[in-house]
């Protein structure tokens, strides 16, 4: 917690691993009142914030989390801005005055959930730049560790990490967390709408003010019995209800029959199966409607959140958009992901120009004009050019730089050697990382799948739904990606996962399965980026036209799994350290990319592999996943019927 690097548990993070998506027939609320006890402390210390309380137990645990950056301590002065990024949502600060212990005193409730987000990213940037702020120091904070720990206080100071290397500490933030009990919750919301129709401000409301209130809520059947809810709210039977009365009358109604079925403030429609988190919308809508909460929100990712007005002018022109999902057009300035682990969005870190080069070339007929008429070839001559130059040693000069480039995206902590090491910089690209680095999930059990790679993942159950929601290239099929083979047909209609490889990624490829390698099949072809830019313009077809290699491994459990490893721009070589023949485990190595972006595809055959629902979900989003070696990917069908779910407590699902 002290240096904004806490862990959380791997069952934490299973992130619906497949294996563990057991539900309960009692309500969330129920659940909560016997599980969640929170306690109220008695002469609370200064500062800290009223009403809320710290919790003595998280499990499944479901309320709001109200965040709070006071103030910060740097090293020079500036003016600075903060951001607080959870899950899919990223808030930030005003700016404050030229100083070095900037004061912000913003605030900001989030809906805090176990088995969701809850690790926030705290990011400070100084804002002396036009197009784009520069971030000089982040931590990591566990918001039920902060929760948890009974020190007696709600405020908590956090070193800032260079995000150049995380060993070196660059100033300090303070910020406090509390929970708002669901009570609470509830009260705070009946208080809200109360205040609505309330026109005479006696905290209380007769019949025809209550008769307003349920036609507000737009629910016609409620609003035809107002009179038996009036008689139900009223319990004290005084001829008016109180705000304690209406917070009972909609929690009872939540169970029973909701009263409310969108949201008043922004339309959204309510899931009548997830009472309690539809109040705490309700709740945080109105406080977004009210303006009580001080951070400005809409952002995705916090570099997005740190962006000045050169970027502004550029959206405002239509020559650029931060979106997440589908890149073509204008949303292919920027690439965003959502990181498995740390359960929140992240922007991919790639050079400008690049990403204006490969828009040029490959959303467009014209670009794409040009490499039918000689680039193809110039590409593979670029390419080997570059292998040549990357494995001289004058290009070790240049691993300083690249580790600049990608700050917080490379963790030398995990690297087997020093720096010291490497003579070249190929050397350094295809790394190898410290034992352990890498957990495998559920060691020894085989019917269960890992992820491949360091990578931005995708994952479909058929090659129909992959071109409905990424591949738009016309030709692709699985066919056309394993060529020849001889058992090209036993794959069609089966399952696909895409692991993009970027530059800043571990490079070194795993075997998700266990079993023993058929063969190695070498497939010639161009080398065009492997880019999302590329992969979802309709111009290009990438998988079916770049050089592949294409392995074939016969398993106990899936049957035969075809691991397709592709090659991009700058890369020209592919190497296996396996061999046909040869018997592996899932987990082992099986080969690296030299240097560039790369991309390897697993295909299943058909009804083999029930992949875990997360990453399906957010590939029909369009939204690529970023996971790890060992991460946990899907459970064989087969074994999946024949024997109970496994303990998710001993998988271990990310590094």
């Amino acid at each position: 917690m002290g240096h904004g690097s806490s862990k959380s548990s791997s069952s934490d993070d299973s992130t619906n691993g497949g294996v563990s998506n057991c539900k309960s027939s009692t309500s969330r609320r129920e659940r909560i009142k016997k599980k969640l006890h929170l306690h109220r402390r008695r002469g609370r210390p200064a500062g800290s914030s009223r009403g809320h309380s710290k919790l003595s137990s998280l499990e499944d645990f479901t309320g709001i989390a109200l965040v709070t950056l006071i103030s910060a301590e740097m090293k020079f002065k500036d003016k600075w801005l903060a951001c607080v990024s959870i899950g899919e949502q990223t808030f930030r600060t005003e700016t404050s005055d030229q100083t070095n212990k900037p004061t912000w005193n913003s605030e900001k409730k989030f809906l805090l959930e176990r088995n969701g987000p809850h690790i926030a990213k705290i990011s400070v940037f100084e804002t002396n730049r036009l197009s784009k702020n520069n971030l000089i120091g982040y931590c990591e904070v566990d918001l039920f560790e902060f929760l948890s720990q009974d020190s007696g206080f709600d405020t908590k100071m956090f070193d800032l990490l260079d995000p150049s290397s995380s060993s070196v500490v660059v100033g300090n933030i303070s910020l406090s967390c509390s929970v708002e009990d669901p009570t609470e919750t509830e009260k705070s919301f009946a208080r809200r709408i109360l205040s609505i129709v309330d026109y005479n401000g006696d905290g209380q409301l007769s019949f025809s003010e209550f008769s307003e209130l349920i036609n507000a809520f737009g629910n016609q059947q409620a609003a035809k019995k107002k009179e038996e809810l009036f008689k139900a709210a009223d319990e004290n039977g005084d001829g008016v209800v109180s705000m304690d009365e209406l917070a009972t009358l909609l929690a009872v109604q939540q169970e029973k029959e909701p009263l409310i079925n969108c949201c008043p403030v922004c339309g959204e429609f309510l899931e009548v199966s997830d009472k309690l988190n539809s109040m705490i919308h309700m709740s945080l809508c109105f406080d977004e409607g009210t303006g009580n909460q001080v951070m400005t929100g809409g952002f995705l990712t916090d570099k997005q959140a740190s962006y000045g007005w050169m970027f502004k002018l550029t959206e405002w022109a239509h020559v650029s958009s931060y979106d997440a999902g589908l890149n073509s057009g204008s949303s292919a300035s920027h690439i965003v992901v959502f990181d498995r682990r740390k359960k929140r969005l992240v922007e991919e870190i790639i050079d400008g120009k690049i990403v204006l080069s490969m828009r040029a070339i490959y959303q467009s007929k014209v670009g794409l004009g040009i490499m039918d008429k000689g680039a193809k070839e110039l590409l593979q001559s670029i390419s080997e050019k570059q292998g040549k130059k990357m494995n001289s040693v004058e290009s070790a000069k240049d691993i300083p730089d690249f580790l600049k480039f990608f700050k917080d995206q490379i963790n030398m902590a995990e690297v087997k050697y020093p720096l010291d090491h490497f003579k070249t910089f190929n050397e350094f690209f295809i790394r190898e990382l410290k034992p352990g680095a890498r957990p495998i999930a559920c060691v020894g059990r085989d019917d269960i799948a890992v992820c491949a790679a360091d990578c931005r993942l995708m994952a479909f159950r058929t090659a129909e739904e992959s071109l409905r929601f990424w591949i738009k290239g016309k030709k692709f099929s699985i066919r056309g990606l394993l060529g020849d083979i001889p058992c090209s047909n036993t794959f069609i209609g089966g399952t696909l996962v895409i692991f993009r490889l970027a530059p800043q990624d571990y490079h070194r490829f795993h075997f998700p399965v266990s079993g023993k390698i058929e063969q190695i099949v070498n497939i010639p072809g161009c080398l065009y980026t492997v880019n999302p830019i590329a992969v979802n313009s309709k111009y290009c077809n990438v998988f079916t036209e770049n050089k592949r290699a294409v392995s074939i491994i016969s398993t106990a459990d899936f049957g035969k799994v075809a691991f397709v490893a592709i090659g991009a721009t700058m890369v020209g070589s592919i190497t296996f350290t396996k061999k046909k023949g040869d018997y592996v485990q899932k987990g082992d190595e099986f080969g690296y990319f030299s240097f560039g972006g790369s991309t390897v595809i697993c295909v299943f055959e058909k009804d083999k592999i029930a992949l875990d629902e997360d990453l399906l979900a957010y590939s029909a989003r369009s939204i690529e996943t970023l996971v790890s070696v060992g991460m946990q990917l899907g459970v064989s069908v087969k074994k999946r019927a024949e024997l109970p779910l496994p303990d998710i407590k001993n998988c271990v699902l990310n590094a």
